[in-house]
């Protein structure tokens, strides 16, 4: 009897891996097509130099015909272009995202407490990161126009006309897409740092109070050393997705004055679909992914030193 009963059990334990691996399958299915298959096919297009008007109409996936094997990353590694645009996204994600962070923090511990009205202000808030990008970036666009809104509400204030053309100078176009990307994305900040501080054990916090902590000790010795992973994680979020940029670029300069606001987005899509270079914009792709993956990499360790830790 009981080796009857644990063969069935063993059966049943089958039965159900079986059925939880059907339950995902169409989860990693999804999962080849968006990641797996173009992540393969962007490795090897970049290992050839394949393009759409290489070959008489060669299609992609002959593209062992033209192999190259690292040429094209040790090219564009010496194109200045792809460098100064790699370090101008750097410097926009180096200064957006701290301040977003900052923005989103404040406006986090100010809705963790109870006030009239928070719903709605919560709801208000939160409006910008429903917005589409490409919508955002044209609202923006016709807000920093010569006439438009930005200039008179500071001709107002300085009591005299002021007519700065923002986007036709590389320094204020830069500010006019750094304001545009804090407006939209602050909320997104707030929202993961919000829900941070919510999920935090209330009882060291009033240990703290009833200690007489003041706000700044709280936040210091009690409230950031629990929220460090929550900060790194949003930090790490919208970094990456900060390093993207392209609506706002795109809709409110298309990278100009020249090429003085040319993100790494706005660089790769001239180069895959204006000049239809696309096993050398593969090579950008891998090589971003690859810095990117070693950066988010070493932004983790403080996590998993501290989970090493508390283990």
């Amino acid at each position: 009897m009981l080796k009857k009963e644990i063969k069935l059990g063993e059966s049943g334990a089958k039965e159900s891996v079986r059925f939880g691996f059907f339950l995902v399958l169409p989860a990693l299915v999804m999962l080849l097509f968006i990641v797996i298959f173009p992540l393969l096919a962007s490795i090897y297009l970049s290992l050839s130099e394949w393009s759409p008007m290489t070959g008489g109409g060669t299609r992609w996936y002959q593209a062992y015909q033209f192999w190259g094997w690292l040429s094209n990353y040790w090219n564009i590694l010496k194109d200045t272009e792809f460098l100064i645009a790699l370090l101008r996204t750097f410097i926009i994600v180096t200064v957006v995202v701290p301040v977003e962070f900052f923005i989103g923090l404040g406006l986090a511990f100010l809705f963790r407490d109870n006030f009239p009205g928070k719903k709605i202000f919560h709801s208000i808030i939160l409006m910008p990161m429903m917005i589409v990008p490409a919508v955002a970036g044209f609202i923006f666009y016709m807000l920093f126009q010569g006439q438009g809104p930005v200039n008179a509400v500071l001709s107002g204030i300085f009591f005299k006309e002021v007519s700065i053309l923002w986007l036709q100078h590389k320094v204020t176009a830069i500010i006019a897409i750094m304001i545009a990307d804090i407006w939209q994305w602050s909320p997104f900040m707030f929202l993961i740092l919000l829900s941070g501080l919510m999920s935090l054990p209330e009882d060291q916090i009033n240990a703290a109070i009833i200690l007489g902590a003041t706000r700044w000790q709280r936040f210091r010795m009690v409230l950031f050393p629990l929220m460090k992973p929550v900060i790194v994680i949003a930090l790490i979020f919208r970094g990456m997705e900060a390093v993207k940029i392209f609506d706002a670029i795109w809709l409110m300069t298309t990278g100009g004055p020249g090429t003085a606001t040319e993100s790494i987005s706005v660089y790769m899509y001239k180069h895959g679909f204006k000049y239809l270079k696309w096993s050398w914009v593969a090579a950008g792709g891998v090589l971003i992914l690859i810095l990117m993956t070693l950066i988010s990499m070493q932004a983790l360790k403080p996590i998993k030193e501290q989970e090493e830790k508390e283990a």
